[in-house]
C-alpha cells in the first residue's frame, strides 16, 4: 500500500521524534532500528526509505533534541521576571533530573556523542552554541568576567551537575550536587534570591 507524500512527511517526523525521546533513554547503542520505528508507531520496513542509515537518523534526532532544549531554556527564562535564575532553577531541580527521555541531551548523550561520527556530533555543537548565546543574554553585565566566558562555565556547571546527579543512587547526595552547582552559578553570575 502506498503512503502519500504527506504522511510520509508525517511519519518521518514521527519518528525523529521518537528517536530524540529513545536516544536520550538509552543511547545511541542502547537501540535498534526495529525498537526505533516501533517507538514511532511503525514497522522497520519503511527505514530506509526515510533515512540513509542509522547515523543520519542519530542526527537529525539529535538536532531535534537540541533544537528542542534551546526553546525550553528561551520560553522558561521569557515567562520570568529573573530569566537566568529561573533557567538555573529549572535545569538544576530533581524534577528534569528525572526526564531521562525529555531531558537535556548534553546529560543524556554528551559522551556517547563524543564518540560519534561529526556528522552526529554537529548538532550537538551547536546546541551548546545555542544554550551558550542563551546563557550569555541572561548574564549580569558587571564586565570582569566576559559574558561568553561566564556563559560557558555556567554552562558545564549545568551539564556536569545533572549529569553527575542523574549517576548517584544515593538521593540526599544527588540533591546536594544539584545545591552545590547551584551556590557555584550564583558566585559566577549572580542571581537574586526571593
Amino acid at each position: 500500500m502506498r503512503v502519500s507524500r504527506v504522511q510520509a512527511e508525517a511519519n518521518r517526523e514521527a519518528v525523529i521524534n521518537a528517536a530524540s525521546r529513545l536516544f536520550r533513554e538509552r543511547g545511541f547503542d542502547g537501540i535498534g532500528l526495529k525498537d526505533l520505528m516501533k517507538g514511532a508507531g511503525l514497522t522497520q520496513g519503511g527505514f530506509y526509505k526515510q533515512f540513509e542509515s542509522k547515523d543520519d537518523l542519530a542526527a537529525l534526532a539529535s538536532r531535534r533534541a537540541m533544537e528542542s532544549a534551546t526553546r525550553r531554556w528561551s520560553s522558561v527564562a521569557a515567562s520570568s521576571a529573573d530569566p537566568l535564575r529561573a533557567v538555573v532553577e529549572f535545569y538544576l531541580s530533581a524534577g528534569h533530573r528525572g526526564e531521562k527521555g525529555d531531558g537535556c541531551p548534553l546529560v543524556a548523550l554528551g559522551a556517547d556523542a563524543a564518540r560519534q561520527s561529526p556528522e552526529i556530533r554537529a548538532p550537538f555543537e551547536d546546541g551548546i552554541k545555542a544554550h551558550l548565546q542563551v546563557l550569555e543574554e541572561l548574564m549580569p553585565g558587571d564586565g570582569e568576567i566576559p559574558a561568553d566566558e561566564k556563559a560557558m562555565v555556567v554552562l558545564s556547571l549545568l551539564v556536569g551537575a545533572v549529569t553527575l546527579s542523574r549517576i548517584m543512587i544515593d538521593e540526599d547526595m544527588s540533591n546536594r550536587v544539584l545545591e552545590a552547582a547551584t551556590n557555584e552559578v550564583r558566585r559566577v553570575a549572580p542571581i537574586t534570591d526571593d
